[in-house]
């Protein structure tokens, strides 16, 4: 499974969608298969009959990892409880590098986004690793954001667009965005919450991929009057800087969501700025409006916002290498806490325990006092290589380099004590992000494209 041979569409469950490409734009948005077009809208008037309009699929329990850090309000966490014995099940190069955490289904699928000659999102078996399908998508997939409802239903920003596909990778909808969506969630009432890196944001009908509400712009509407001949900019505009904050990406993150209240959060870099911005929004069900702006990330935004168990506080990382603790209801920094390093992805959170993520730093733990943090513990002797991730009974899983190696190390959240150790054969450089499947299985994805799948031990 871990040859250089690409693998095709032929070892895939379901069809094969698509065949031509072309790099300056997605294939849905060019006229060039009419019969494509076709079969699509003959796909969608299928699915119409009945009642259409009324999304009786839920969003999902959580099993598995439905968005890129696990839930709405980007915890990296698992409620599932972790295991501490681990065995390598399987592993395989998916023929392109991966910039975004893979996504778990709650039956197993696993499903990352690329950039290959024909694909760019693929599906996996979680048994067997065994391809389910692989689908050609704008060149600006692999850093688009990406979703699976509860009934494995696949939702991914790309080129000017968010996609909608079936667990067989059959195209359900597409809608028209300005940019690329970085930032795929769920609403508490279901539907797709999207946000460019320009600041459109847009919540969807996952049945139909309508919009809901009026669409927002985080950076204000364009002035066509004093601009008329105002161009506007390549879909693809700033992505390299939304790794890590910078200006070009206005908004760089992937959203928070309190899924009880509807509000949620963004980062948001204007331009011309020196600091970036935390904005709070609500989603009302029939509008979206701004609560409050706080202007406090300097140098930029460095990790997306994570909000705490009960809502109250957001957790966010500057790329001065601090991280910050906010009052959700008024945008009040409580407390700032130097971490030596620059955080990246999403702060791991649970029960007060924050755990960063990053290349540059070790493992350490800060604990949420209220009005202050303190560092509960650090390991300074394990390097990150990408996103800790915590789940149910006191377990963490991390990548860090062990000797030649990148190695999944399982550590007690309470003490952060080494558990276990297991190698990524062959495994270079930095991990996309480590989830965590239904039945407790850890997916690692290294940047450089492989996936290293392992299963609980039984004993």
């Amino acid at each position: 499974m871990r040859s250089g041979r690409r693998q095709t569409g032929r070892d895939q469950q379901g069809p094969r969608i698509g065949h031509i490409r072309d790099r300056r734009a997605p294939s849905w948005l060019r006229p060039v298969s009419r019969v494509f077009a076709l079969s699509a809208v003959g796909v969608l008037a299928l699915s119409a009959c009945g009642s259409t309009t009324v999304d009786d699929i839920k969003v999902g329990s959580g099993r598995g990892w439905p968005v890129a850090f696990h839930d709405a309000r980007n915890s990296a966490t698992s409620p599932v409880t972790g295991s501490r014995a681990l065995t390598l099940s399987w592993s395989r190069p998916v023929g392109g590098p991966l910039a975004q955490p893979a996504m778990v289904g709650p039956e197993g699928q696993v499903v990352v986004t690329t950039r290959t000659d024909s694909c760019d999102i693929f599906s996996f078996l979680m048994p067997t690793g065994r391809k389910r399908f692989c689908n050609p998508m704008g060149i600006s997939a692999i850093q688009g954001g990406a979703a699976v409802d509860g009934a494995t239903n696949i939702y991914v920003g790309d080129d000017g667009g968010v996609n909608a596909f079936n667990n067989l990778g059959q195209p359900r909808w597409r809608t028209q965005a300005a940019g690329v969506p970085v930032s795929v969630q769920f609403t508490g009432d279901g539907n797709v919450l999207s946000v460019t890196q320009f600041g459109q944001i847009d919540v969807l009908s996952r049945q139909t991929g309508n919009r809901q509400v009026s669409t927002f712009q985080l950076l204000g509407e364009p002035d066509f009057l004093a601009h008329p001949d105002l161009p506007r900019p390549p879909d693809f505009s700033g992505l390299d800087d939304c790794a890590t904050g910078g200006p070009q990406c206005p908004v760089a993150n992937v959203s928070a969501v309190d899924e009880k209240s509807g509000r949620f959060y963004a980062t948001v870099w204007r331009p011309g700025e020196g600091t970036a911005d935390l904005v709070a929004l609500t989603y009302s069900g029939k509008e979206i409006r701004r609560d409050w702006s706080a202007e406090m990330l300097t140098g930029g935004s460095a990790t997306s916002p994570t909000l705490s168990p009960d809502g109250s506080t957001l957790y966010v990382g500057d790329n001065t290498n601090r991280l910050l603790a906010v009052d959700t209801s008024n945008g009040r920094t409580k407390w700032v806490q130097d971490l030596g390093f620059p955080a990246r992805g999403a702060i791991s959170a649970a029960d007060g325990l924050l755990i960063p993520a990053g290349d540059d730093g070790h493992l350490m733990a800060i604990r949420d006092k209220g009005d202050s943090a303190e560092i509960a513990w650090e390991r300074k002797d394990l390097a990150l290589r990408g996103h800790p991730v915590q789940t149910a009974g006191g377990t963490g899983y991390t990548v860090a380099p062990i000797g030649d190696n990148l190695n999944l190390v399982t550590f007690d959240t309470q003490s952060g004590a080494t558990v276990d150790s297991h190698v990524l054969p062959g495994a270079q450089g930095s991990t996309a992000g480590t989830t965590v499947g239904p039945d407790g299985q850890i997916v690692v994805a290294t940047r450089i494209g492989e996936l290293f799948v392992f299963k609980p031990t039984k004993k």
